[in-house]
């Protein structure tokens, strides 16, 4: 019986490749698309205002400062009111809207859920608690460290509070020196409503004065941004910012379950620390700087896994350009919204996330044909 004749196999240089599908061209959209809405949120964002600047007007600008010729032009005025004013703000809100997307994506990847938040682990309770401990009991020893801290005393006291409720979660959640995952989300919720109730009784005796500075710095604002704030925050929160979406393959190995990580090589202990550290230096900072911000580092990289799936290698940058295209508009709007007056931007964020958060809750209803 003759031998049947093989097919040759086909070369590398000859095979046809795979076919790009939707989600194929959506995930390699998403970056791009995002960097270019950001610039062109921005560019609004700082002619948007009391006094108003065109697009042309705000690039004559700041061409104008990096020394190149233009033709386009501007007035004194309005180069005085957005070279001090506006733009410290608008960067202040890009960093802060990254960091606190990127920083969500990350603990979403950490605890395996798309709805986890980074305030779990008692990031924002903690900052939280600290600054109010700090308005409360200035006329305490605490008043001998605002005054020699002055401005960012308040900024301090938040980012030590928030790291040092993270720290005792992550303490309380080790099990024979690894942490536990799920001890770390019973352990966040207990420290939550610790911090919460600590809070409370601060505020309940704090007097008229220092309510309405608890109210204004819980609701959120970056109407304090100079160029100042944005230079000191700036290396603190451009390292979660640039290392998180460095840690997207490992994020992707972890979602296989941590036993099935580390038998491929993942070093999951280490890379929990990572995470934690870095999410906590994101919204600590972020918290510190200008209050509580909340639903960005929920409902943004959840948009962004949506469109893109769940590669933690497009999501982790995704996150953090949407989280600055977000804020971005946000503040903006507070801006502008009830003008001459400002709406502070955590009600805002609350208002338009909280629709958001219900929709994506039942579309998974939907899915899962509940």
């Amino acid at each position: 019986m003759p031998a049947l004749a093989q097919r040759p196999a086909a070369s590398p240089a000859t095979a046809s490749p795979p076919p790009t599908t939707a989600a194929d061209l959506r995930q390699r959209l998403l970056l791009p698309v995002l960097a270019l809405l950001l610039v062109g949120a921005v560019l609004l964002s700082a002619g948007a205002g009391a006094m108003p600047i065109p697009v042309g007007g705000v690039l004559g600008i700041l061409l104008h400062k990096l020394d190149l010729t233009t033709a386009l032009a501007f007035e004194p005025q309005q180069e005085a009111v957005l070279w001090a004013i506006r733009l410290p703000r608008v960067c202040l809100g890009v960093l802060i809207g990254a960091a606190l997307g990127v920083a969500g994506a990350a603990m979403q990847g950490l605890f395996r859920n798309p709805l986890a938040d980074p305030g779990l682990i008692g990031v924002s309770a903690g900052a939280s608690l600290a600054a109010v401990t700090t308005i409360v009991l200035e006329a305490t020893l605490l008043g001998v460290v605002r005054e020699w801290l002055g401005f960012y005393a308040l900024a301090v006291a938040a980012f030590l509070g928030a790291c040092g409720t993270t720290m005792l979660v992550y303490q309380l959640s080790k099990e024979n020196g690894r942490s536990v995952v799920g001890t770390m989300l019973l352990a966040g919720i207990a420290i939550n409503s610790l911090a919460g109730a600590l809070t409370g009784l601060l505020t309940y005796t704090a007097t008229d004065e220092q309510l309405r500075s608890i109210t204004f710095w819980g609701l959120g604002s970056l109407g304090g941004a100079s160029w100042p704030t944005v230079l000191s925050v700036l290396p603190l929160l451009a390292v979660p910012i640039v290392l998180l979406p460095r840690l997207g393959k490992s994020l992707n190995l972890l979602a296989l379950g941590e036993e099935q990580a580390s038998h491929l090589g993942l070093p999951v202990t280490h890379l929990k620390r990572q995470l934690i550290g870095l999410a906590t230096l994101a919204v600590g900072t972020s918290v510190a700087v200008a209050g509580t911000i909340g639903f960005l580092g929920l409902v943004v990289p959840h948009l962004v896994r949506l469109v893109a799936g769940p590669d933690h290698r497009t999501v982790l940058p995704g996150a953090a350009l949407g989280g600055a295209l977000v804020l971005t508009l946000a503040d903006m709007l507070a801006r502008t919204v009830v003008a001459p007056a400002e709406l502070p931007i955590g009600i805002l964020t609350a208002l338009l996330g909280t629709p958001v958060f219900l929709w994506i809750l039942l579309r998974e209803k939907r899915q899962r044909g509940v």
